[in-house]
């Protein structure tokens, strides 16, 4: 009888593969998130936002947070603003006091530009991160690209929208956070005009989190987002 002769490099693929399923099995969710943002200038360089976000998780059956976030800018040039921030999360649980997060952060935006048609910018945060239920700090960074293509001329128009945010954990605490990588949250959908200068962004939003060392948690999220500029 004939024998196939797996070269070593390949045959640690194969088991790498075989095991993955193993080492990382995925729990699946539908959410949907509602998020509505206030912004506009206060006076010369000093702006400001405000958003308020309900998540609706357990396939679409539950209140699991709702996220309030003002904060307040400063912006250098056209294309670049800094801002400071802070955010309160509120975890509705079950037959148990509500749990809250409080949160600090620093945010840079910058309007990177066009790649002919398509508009490029980048948001970077960094959030300090307190929890009701334990102790300490956990520092966690974030990153996100946003891209835009418009698919009418004018600058009133629908226009395709696609984003990238990847979080990264600096320090965690005592009541949790990670070390490392934490979640990314991948984003399509459309930036549709309304009155004024107000837009809705709608699209889906896959996050995909590092539960644990064996467990993938991914979010299937029907995401709808209201942008009031004053």
């Amino acid at each position: 009888m004939s024998r196939i002769l797996v070269p070593t490099p390949a045959l640690a693929l194969l088991t790498t593969i075989a095991a993955a399923p193993v080492a990382a099995q995925t729990n699946h969710d539908e959410a949907l998130w509602v998020n509505a943002t206030v912004m506009g200038r206060i006076s010369g360089p000093l702006v400001y936002f405000a958003e308020v976000q309900p998540r609706v998780t357990d396939g679409v059956s539950r209140l699991s947070q709702v996220l309030l976030r003002p904060a307040i800018g400063y912006q250098i040039s056209p294309a670049v603003t800094v801002y400071q921030g802070y955010a309160h999360v509120i975890e509705p649980l079950e037959n148990r006091p509500d749990r809250s997060e409080d949160r600090l952060f620093q945010q840079v935006t910058w309007n990177v530009g066009k790649i002919g048609q398509l508009e490029v910018q980048s948001r970077t945060r960094l959030e300090q991160r307190w929890r009701s239920d334990g102790d300490g700090m956990s520092l966690r960074a974030r990153q996100m690209m946003r891209f835009e293509y418009p698919l009418a001329p004018g600058t009133r128009r629908v226009a395709a929208l696609g984003s990238v945010e990847g979080f990264v954990g600096l320090k965690s605490a005592d009541w949790g956070g990670v070390t490392g990588f934490d979640q990314v949250r991948t984003f399509v959908g459309l930036e549709i005009p309304l009155p004024g200068t107000s837009t809705l962004e709608a699209g889906y939003l896959n996050q995909t989190r590092d539960a644990s060392g064996r467990r993938v948690d991914m979010a299937h999220v029907a995401s709808l987002t209201l942008f009031v500029r004053l």
